[in-house]
């Protein structure tokens, strides 16, 4: 039997969104860079700012933010839903943290992450 092992999204600037979505959830980080992954990196030319692949992990699944290769989609195939004991005020924070307002009904809010992709906040 298969288990979950992350949540892979496709990315245009994969060190942005992760940075966004470490924010935005509670208890997770962008996994720190060690010495030798510093040195591969330099070693090809890049920097954590342009990893191809840049990781979050946290008290649930492991979220691996990968760089998009080819057309983007006009919409994104997955999102995400996270749920807050205050939904506006969430919404407020995520704002801040250059989410972008999409639409709102009843039970949910619809934003865009900072490169577009939808996910909704809901109450708990």
């Amino acid at each position: 039997m298969a288990k979950l092992k992350e949540i892979v999204v496709d990315c245009d600037v994969p060190s942005l969104v992760a940075r966004f979505w470490a924010a935005a959830l509670d208890g997770y980080e962008v996994m720190p860079y060690d010495d030798a992954e510093l040195a591969r990196l330099a070693a090809i030319g890049l920097t954590p700012e342009t990893d191809p692949t840049v990781m979050v992990d946290g008290p649930g699944p492991r979220f691996c933010f990968h760089l998009r290769q080819g057309e983007r989609p006009v919409r994104n195939r997955v999102h995400l839903d996270i749920a807050a004991p205050d939904r506006e005020k969430e919404v407020q924070r995520l704002l801040s943290l250059g989410a972008t307002f999409v639409r709102e009904t009843d039970s949910y809010s619809v934003l865009n992450d900072p490169e577009g992709n939808n996910f909704c906040v809901t109450s708990e």
